[in-house]
């Protein structure tokens, strides 16, 4: 079991006046699914995402990621869980316009402490697997939404995550692009990558094996794709 959550609930506002924004959310994901979770602008998809990605805390109930009770972890702890752990692919690519491709690559490799060589050879390796090796020395914006969002899977992977975590992935791209993302997204899940994907499109959710479904803060199984 890759993630285990169990009645999470997280309120914001004041203890006198919390507002429910999760309310008693629980779901379990293995190793090698590829799971959808889709919700309208406002249904909480969004501050769940950010718990699954320990960049929120619930409120109460208990989490579990790869083994790991994340509902107790300090902030350095969570820190490492996040590095060593998971994978993050946002909707907006989240790349550093003065950074190279296989740069911003590297980047996750000198935080967990690894060598210049083989940070470079390990993120050559990464965007070759998303079909970026000829673009190794181009800048964020010599490249296409499509190879933006490419480079950034690759970042994603390069610490070998046990979850590749992806916000809205296709949301800033052309349908042709985010097709080729999809497609990159299978090929990754069939290679046993764990993906989970937040979405508000259904036609990008299908592509998943399993939807879950969020709305008002209340989550639902739904259909396979």
């Amino acid at each position: 079991m890759i993630l285990d959550l169990k009645h999470i609930y997280k309120n914001y506002g004041t203890e006198e006046m919390p507002v429910p924004v999760l309310k008693d959310v629980s779901f379990q994901a293995e190793k090698g699914e590829y799971v959808a979770i889709m919700g309208p602008s406002g249904s909480g998809k969004s501050t769940l995402m950010n718990i699954i990605g320990c960049l929120d805390r619930q409120t109460s109930g208990t989490y579990f990621l790869d083994g790991i009770d994340v509902s107790n972890a300090n902030d350095k702890e969570l820190s490492v869980i996040r590095r060593d752990k998971i994978g993050f692919v946002f909707q907006n690519f989240n790349l550093l316009p003065g950074e190279t491709a296989i740069e911003n690559v590297a980047l996750p490799l000198i935080y967990a402490g690894v060598k210049k060589e083989e940070r470079r050879t390990r993120a050559f390796e990464a965007l070759k697997k998303v079909g970026l090796e000829e673009r190794t020395e181009f800048f964020p914006s010599q490249l296409s939404g499509g190879q933006k969002q490419r480079c950034a899977i690759a970042r994603a992977l390069i610490n070998r995550p046990a979850v590749l975590l992806a916000d809205e992935p296709t949301g800033a791209l052309d349908q042709a692009s985010g097709r080729q993302v999809m497609e990159l997204f299978r090929q990754l899940n069939e290679e046993g990558v764990t993906i989970v994907m937040i979405t508000h499109d259904a036609k990008v959710a299908s592509n998943a094996g399993r939807i879950l479904h969020i709305i008002d803060g209340e989550l639902s199984e739904g259909g396979a794709g």
